[in-house]
């Protein structure tokens, strides 16, 4: 099973820069977008062989999730079913007969950490949520995250202790997260290396390379010997962050 997320920083102007194209490349059994900024009605774009499934924003333009199948769902859910949450499009889960895949568009904490405080209580919902879906079945769950969890996940790390997307507080609900029973998939075949999956548009920032890890996929810890192969597709243009791919044995 290929699945392959990405933030496309508005699926609209995506489009307009060969997202068919890349799209067609993946060859993946799900696609997996974040941060759509799409209402419902606003776009028609289908591909031949897939279905898609959709959380649209209703209050805010900045969010919305998205997942392209070419495998039928036993079930589809939007928002994670706590009303706070479920207005801004963050989150799609496909039930399938051996896992559910979740995908989803973490908040961002926002300049000053101003948003934090709802930031942490998002992220304890959201493992409540995972936590409950695991109970039936084993989980895989996608998407922009907003966090570099270890200082080798960004450029900068001395830099960036009081910022957004890598504050004590958001790294810790992440390390929380994998605790509590997930695998970080990129991370358990790379322990090492150094990649990223998104870059400021400013000061040329992914010219240079300065970038963070803040795109994921993690599983369930028992499908850890179903892992094939992990990628981070850090040579496709059109979003502010790439492609990022997981293969998981049928």
């Amino acid at each position: 099973m290929k699945l392959v997320s990405w933030n496309v920083n508005g699926l609209r102007a995506v489009v307009g820069k060969g997202f068919a194209g890349i799209f067609e490349s993946f060859d993946a059994d799900c696609v997996c977008l974040q941060e759509t900024k799409l209402k419902a009605g606003q776009i028609d774009l289908e591909f031949p062989g897939y279905e898609s499934y959709w959380d649209y924003v209703y209050l805010h333009g900045s969010a919305g999730t998205e997942i392209y199948t070419r495998r039928h769902p036993l079930s589809v859910r939007t928002g994670i079913g706590i009303d706070e949450h479920d207005h801004e499009g963050r989150a799609v889960t496909l039930e399938f007969g051996d896992c559910f895949l979740v995908n989803t568009y973490v908040p961002n904490s926002q300049n000053e950490l101003k948003r934090l405080d709802y930031r942490m209580r998002w992220e304890d919902d959201f493992r409540a949520y995972l936590k409950t879906l695991e109970q039936t079945k084993p989980v895989v769950v996608c998407g922009d995250m907003n966090v570099a969890h270890e200082e080798i996940d960004l450029k900068n790390p001395a830099a960036n202790h009081f910022s957004a997307g890598f504050s004590d507080e958001e790294r810790g609900k992440m390390s929380e997260l994998l605790a509590s029973g997930f695998i970080d998939t990129w991370r358990y075949q790379h322990p090492q290396e150094v990649k990223y999956s998104w870059w400021s548009y400013r000061m040329a920032a992914r010219q240079r390379n300065v970038g963070w890890r803040i795109d994921y996929f993690l599983v369930s810890e028992c499908l850890r010997d179903r892992i094939v192969s992990t990628e981070i597709h850090d040579q496709i243009p059109g979003s502010d962050h790439c492609p990022v791919e997981l293969v998981l044995a049928d």
